[in-house]
């Protein structure tokens, strides 16, 4: 009865802040997708890339969002949100690892965050999905 309780807590909750991060950093690229562009193009190992990543980030992450908004879907949408937001933390690892000055291609109030602080940021979140992926998968069994 409690695991029911919790899993009824835990996954909307981490879904709907996820979900708010991804519409927050998707709508934010692509109402200012210029300039998504250009910083992509700056990054090291990625602005070969650019153009196809300047349209793919954005609409994976509000793909993502959509999937986490309906709960057939939620726990795809789970896991896609830990792949999106560890791909991303290796690469700023990376980056950081290889001391490379890079733009944050982030926009608002996120673009305010340094590296180290976007890895936990990032972590934080990773944790969160990781937390309801195992409670569903606790509560499927």
């Amino acid at each position: 009865m409690a695991s029911k309780k919790i899993y009824r807590t835990i996954v909307p909750t981490a879904s709907l802040l996820l979900v708010l991060l991804f519409v927050y950093t998707g709508t934010g690229k692509l109402l200012d997708l210029d300039t998504f562009g250009w910083r992509l193009s700056q990054m090291p190992y990625l602005s070969a890339y650019a153009d196809l990543l300047q349209w793919g980030v954005p609409f994976s992450e509000l793909i993502i969002t959509g999937l986490l908004l309906f709960p057939r879907f939620r726990i795809p949408g789970l896991y896609a949100s830990f792949a999106l937001l560890g791909l991303f933390t290796i690469y700023i690892i990376i980056v950081l690892a290889s001391h490379h000055p890079t733009p944050c291609s982030c926009g608002g109030i996120i673009s305010t965050l340094g590296w180290r602080e976007h890895i936990v940021f990032n972590g934080a979140f990773m944790l969160m999905a990781l937390g309801a992926i195992l409670q569903s998968r606790r509560q499927t069994k």
